[in-house]
């Protein structure tokens, strides 16, 4: 029996999943790698330890169903996106770490290029906000400020890529060099519209053109795996965004279906089908497909989702386990008044701004450990309230059900408070690796491991729907609370 693997390489951790043809896990692994913070606001990770992990994660996979990779039908790759690497085009050796799409090093030259009058035309040609966030900026840096690098990507020495393409680079020797549209939608350097680089933008940002991948659809013959790298010649189908992937993982594929992803960030979209939806605070992006057709989305982007919780974790150490921050909230029934901003690299959307750092407001001596850890949960559901908020507004209705997913989907109490002050029902898959999903039903699609769209969603079970209790007086002045916190923060 072939399986499909999916390699899902995430900002904090690289997993591999093996599925089988009912879309179900049958083996995973996952590896943590280090995260590094040269500066304030500045974050990196050494390229190395994302290909070194994820390959370790692949050899984990295998050993734990007990198969090789002569039992892989396809390869899906899904990944963190604006994640930015220049690499050497014949050792594979990395010029730098690669800067992280939660740094902020590239703020004050967004803020440069609003006041000389760009947001518009990026915007137009994108569909994104002008933000350190995307890719181009970071690219710009890294051509700008390590040495040698400008005139070896002029001489075509250098490639760039996103970690789709890097990984793809490396697992077939170098023969690979390509992305996909929901990866190179979020470069800042794709016309969403012509569905190519944009030289406009390439020159504005003085990006040499020979350093960029092709550019494909999401579920597409890529390719082939080296043999020593996999121990087969594999196929590799499936190149996707992990956000877009989570989308098409939820089975989202219609007009107004939508999700939120509950990762290191939080990240909630909507499929608007073969038309993109303009909008005041959100952006319009590439979603996953299997041809050529352009599908689009609207998304909102939360830069801390999880991350808080690995937070309280790692460093304030309050919790030894993630999972433990469920079971300190419930000992107490509310925050006593304790309300967070997790803006530690700025506030994605709608805010857009990345000068607010995280604060804490309403601490009292009765404040307690299982307080701060319960405002912390709920930092997260606030926040993605704000972005449903932005959306309804956009589409002019309400939204009416949101399927979750994503490790922080598994918080019991996190689910319930959404569903609570989002006032809509909560649904959450029984399988919640629907980021590796979407990139295992992209690359099964097309090599014809599976045989619909149809078929795919006759397997797909709810595990449990979060239905809304809060009583309206709580809930208004909940968010009353939150909003108005949101506006000291970035007074200040």
């Amino acid at each position: 029996m072939k399986y499909i693997l999916a390699l899902d390489q995430g900002t904090t951790s690289s997993r591999a999943v093996i599925f089988d043809g009912k879309g179900e896990i049958v083996a995973r692994a996952q590896q943590e790698f280090p995260q590094i913070y040269p500066r304030s606001g500045w974050v990196e990770h050494d390229p190395n330890d994302i290909l070194g992990s994820q390959l370790g994660v692949i050899a984990e996979a295998f050993v734990r169903a007990g198969i090789t990779g002569e039992d892989i039908a396809a390869v899906g790759i899904t990944n963190q996106r604006e994640t930015t690497i220049v690499w050497d085009r014949i050792t594979g050796k990395p010029v730098c770490n690669a800067i992280v799409w939660q740094c902020r090093r590239t703020a004050d030259y967004c803020e440069k290029l609003r006041r000389d009058g760009y947001e518009q035309l990026i915007y137009d040609k994108t569909g994104l906000v002008l933000d350190a966030y995307f890719s181009a900026t970071k690219l710009k840096w890294i051509l700008d400020n390590v040495d040698g690098v400008r005139e070896r990507a002029e001489k075509g020495e250098l490639c760039f890529g996103t970690v789709d393409t890097y990984i793809m680079w490396h697992l077939s020797k170098g023969s690979i060099f390509a992305t996909d549209y929901t990866n190179a939608s979020r470069t800042m350097l794709f016309n969403i519209h012509t569905l190519a680089w944009d030289e406009d933008l390439l020159r504005l940002f003085g990006i040499p053109r020979r350093m960029l991948p092709e550019v494909r659809p999401s579920g597409y013959m890529y390719g082939y795996a080296d043999v020593t790298m996999l121990g087969a010649r594999v196929p590799i189908c499936g190149v996707v965004g992990d956000q877009q992937s989570a989308l098409f993982g939820q089975l989202c594929v219609d007009v107004g279906s939508m999700k939120n992803t509950y990762g290191t960030g939080c990240f909630l979209l909507m499929n608007t089908g073969d038309k993109p939806v303009c909008s005041k605070g959100l952006v319009t992006t590439l979603a996953a497909g299997v041809d050529s057709k352009p599908q689009y989305a609207l998304e909102g982007s939360v830069f801390m989702g999880g991350a808080i919780v690995q937070w309280l974790r790692d460093e304030m150490r309050m919790i030894r386990e993630a999972s433990d921050s469920e079971r300190y909230a419930l000992r107490v029934c509310n925050t006593n008044g304790v309300y967070i901003i997790p803006a530690f690299v700025g506030l994605g959307a709608p805010y857009w701004d990345p000068k607010v750092r995280g604060t804490v407001f309403g601490l009292t001596r009765g404040t307690k450990k299982e307080h701060f850890i319960r405002a912390a949960l709920e930092s997260i559901a606030y926040q993605v309230y704000d972005v449903a908020k932005a959306m309804e507004a956009d589409l002019g209705s309400p939204i009416t059900s949101l399927y979750v997913d994503g490790g922080g989907s598994a918080n019991n109490f996190l689910m319930q408070f959404q569903a609570d002050i989002l006032q809509t029902e909560v649904l959450r898959p029984k399988v919640i690796e629907t980021t590796a999903l979407g990139a295992c039903y992209l690359a099964g699609l097309t090599v014809g491991y599976f045989g619909s769209l149809e078929e795919i969603k006759r397997n797909k079970q709810i595990e449990r729907t979060f239905v809304p209790s809060m009583d309206d007086g709580t809930r208004n002045r909940l968010v009353s609370g939150w909003a108005d916190c949101i506006r000291r923060a970035r007074c200040d």
